[in-house]
């Protein structure tokens, strides 16, 4: 199938660009706080037709904008981050955030040249290659300095039909049902004729009803008969005060206040950083607060900062005490939050604007699971509760997931109602309870299918209580994670262009 090239007019290339703008946009609006979820396919739909009839190197200026599109409004609220609560002037916050905008971006351009040079012309490739590329890049994104795992297409699809499918192939899977949607009523649009419509339809049809069936399985089963009950303080104190010297006994106290009446249950968390001091420097406070939860037969796990005596370096960290021990040290690190990017080369030009830096250090990998009585927790901090297969790996021989805190950092932006919404996903591909407790919100107990049983308003001052189920058993995801399903997208991939290439071989021939 061959394609031929439109001519690059100044005025098509603007009105395709301001297409491809609109399409990265409507990825936003099929996720929280939105949830139109039918968007991600539209987006998909568009980004197939834009990417159409063009260069490869066309087709790079569209997918650089379809990803400023996706990311400008998906991640806009790094900006809160930088300007209100790191000292950043408009200006630079602005540079900043746009420079991270543009930098994602980019590897939307290199999804688009590789999908225009390679797949775009073979029928496979628009059917298959589409999909399978765009959950390989999304894998890519999960990893490559670190990784960005944000904004995947797969979660405007939790609440519908297919979300069966996360149990057994993750957040990918789900972004791979999506977009191979897309590419099928594409296909169908471009054909219009009735055995298209028919032959697409059905294997839409067929993947949907799928995942609803899947949705009737059961993976995991409670292991006790009697559920935990818990409790989660918000305390949402204000950022600007809450690493004020003059401030740290008012928020020894108020948590102290907060928690008193929770500890006649089995477990209690604190979000994180709870305490603004380090762990070695707050055991004044600490240690009769540990005595108190240990009397009452609770676990007590507060998030605080952590500082080694011997090498200085810092963790951000979640801390057992009482019927609750052990100690975790984060290990994936927020952006322009916790590190800046590239902070050797900008040293310089940071100091000048006065732009405070975190000093934290990651935590190393194979850490021990938190203990609670006489079963084992799977910790996770902030921005790491976003990574499907770190979840997977620390939450798979583990009876219960929780997840701390502080999203006052985004202020009232989309980006706290978009973590939540990721960590519901994790919850669903573990098949595991989560306990999530944030300074200002949303705190929230999520059940083994992703589902919120109870939660907290934003910007309030309250503690919640409720109860969860440790469970038995595993998903298929839990054990096998991932690779699976890259493998096949690679694969499919590699197919398409090797039948690709003897195609063209033999009609050479």
């Amino acid at each position: 199938m061959s394609v031929t090239a439109d001519p690059p007019v100044p005025q098509r290339i603007l009105g395709k660009s301001l297409l491809a703008l609109l399409a990265g946009s409507l990825v936003t609006l099929s996720l929280a706080p939105y949830q139109v979820w039918p968007a991600a396919i539209l987006s998909c739909c568009l980004y197939l037709a834009l990417l159409r009839n063009c260069s490869a190197r066309l087709a790079m200026l569209y997918g650089w904008v379809y990803g400023l599109g996706m990311f400008g409004t998906g991640i806009s609220w790094v900006y809160v981050s930088i300007h209100d609560h790191s000292n950043a002037g408009v200006l630079l916050a602005g540079f900043l955030t746009a420079l991270l905008t543009a930098g994602m971006a980019l590897l939307q351009a290199v999804f688009a040249w590789i999908y225009a040079r390679f797949f775009r012309d073979l029928m496979a490739g628009m059917l298959l290659g589409f999909p399978a590329l765009w959950v390989l890049f999304e894998w890519l994104r999960s990893w490559l300095l670190t990784g960005f795992p944000w904004l995947f297409l797969g979660y405007s699809a939790l609440d519908t039909w297919a979300d069966g499918w996360a149990p057994l192939g993750g957040v990918y899977s789900l972004s791979l049902i999506l977009a191979f949607s897309a590419s099928c009523l594409y296909l169908a649009y471009m054909r219009r004729h009735a055995q298209a419509l028919l032959i697409y339809g059905t294997m839409i049809t067929a993947l949907w009803l799928i995942g609803w069936q899947l949705q009737q399985a059961k993976w995991v089963a409670p292991a006790r008969e009697q559920p935990l009950s818990v409790g989660l303080v918000q305390a949402n104190i204000p950022q600007q005060l809450k690493w004020r010297r003059e401030y740290y006994a008012d928020t020894l106290d108020l948590y102290q206040q907060m928690t008193e009446p929770l500890l006649s249950t089995h477990l209690v968390l604190w979000p994180e950083a709870a305490i603004p001091n380090y762990y070695q420097r707050a055991q004044d406070f600490l240690q009769p607060l540990a005595q108190r939860a240990a009397a009452n037969n609770t676990a007590l796990f507060l998030g605080i900062p952590w500082r080694e005596p011997e090498s200085g370096e810092t963790f951000n960290s979640i801390v057992g005490m009482g019927e609750g021990s052990g100690h975790y040290h984060k290990q994936r690190l927020v952006p322009f939050g916790e590190y800046v990017p590239l902070e050797r080369q900008l040293r310089g030009l940071l100091a000048f604007f006065e732009l405070p830096m975190a000093a934290a250090t990651a935590g190393g990998p194979d850490q021990a699971p938190l203990l609670a009585h006489d079963f084992r927790l799977s910790p996770f901090i902030c921005y790491e509760i976003v990574y499907p297969d770190l979840v997977r790996a620390y939450a798979r021989d583990t009876d219960l997931m929780l997840t701390v805190s502080n999203d006052s950092w985004f202020g009232s932006s989309i980006g706290p109602i978009q973590h939540l919404q990721m960590a519901r996903m994790r919850a669903l591909e573990n098949g595991r309870y989560l306990v999530r407790a944030t300074n200002d919100g949303i705190s929230a107990i999520i059940d083994e299918r992703g589902q919120v049983v109870a939660q907290t308003e934003r910007f309030a001052r309250t503690t919640l209580s409720g109860e969860v189920q440790l469970m038995l058993g595993s998903t298929p995801f839990s054990r096998i994670g991932s690779r699976p399903l890259l493998f096949l997208c690679l694969a499919t991939l590699l197919l398409i262009l090797g039948v690709g290439s003897l195609g063209l071989r033999l009609q050479h021939d």
